[in-house]
């Protein structure tokens, strides 16, 4: 049997899924239901800031100096990538760091301007309800960008990412891995 060491911890399994939930939910509800769209909407906002909160006092996985990289280094794990020289990381690698950023940004900008979209100030404002429309089109594409990264390393580097996004486990580190 493969030896395994914890990589996720349990709260940042439960607001990967649980965001992947609320965005799910606030897409299927967009066009109708706006009562649940807003709900969803704030669960994912709060779950943004929960990831924040993680990201700079969580586990040694969760925590944002363990795992973003410099523009430099993603480029070049990316060139690796396209070469197949690409090591396996333990925890998010350079490409997968990126896309964390993106996410997060995105679906906080998502969140930012629904809610606008709700005070006296900005109700009925154009560039608001565009810029959410926007940021949620273009979030389905980073989204696609996102499982299309997890099926390629888990191919490349003969490991289950979703599975391990689901126990916490991945296989331990072997030389040449990045841990």
């Amino acid at each position: 049997m493969t030896s395994t060491v914890k990589v996720w911890d349990r709260p940042v399994r439960l607001f990967h899924w649980s965001l992947a939930g609320s965005v799910a939910l606030c897409w299927l509800t967009a066009d109708e239901l706006h009562s649940l769209h807003e709900v969803a909407g704030y669960a994912a906002a709060g779950l943004i800031g929960l990831r924040l909160v993680l990201g700079l006092a969580g586990t040694r996985y969760a925590r944002f100096s363990q795992f973003i990289r410099s523009p430099k280094r993603t480029l070049r794990y990316a060139s690796d990538t396209l070469h197949h020289k690409e090591p396996r990381y333990l925890g998010h690698n350079p490409l997968g760091a990126a896309m964390v950023v993106a996410l997060l940004m995105m679906v906080g900008g998502i969140a930012l301007t629904g809610w606008m979209q709700t005070t006296d100030t900005y109700w009925g404002i154009e560039w608001v309800a565009q810029m959410h429309e926007t940021l949620a089109k273009l979030l389905l594409v980073a989204i696609a960008l996102h499982v299309a990264g997890v099926i390629h390393a888990s191919f490349r580097h003969h490991e289950n990412l979703v599975l391990a996004m689901i126990t916490g486990r991945k296989r331990a580190p072997a030389s040449g891995d990045v841990s």
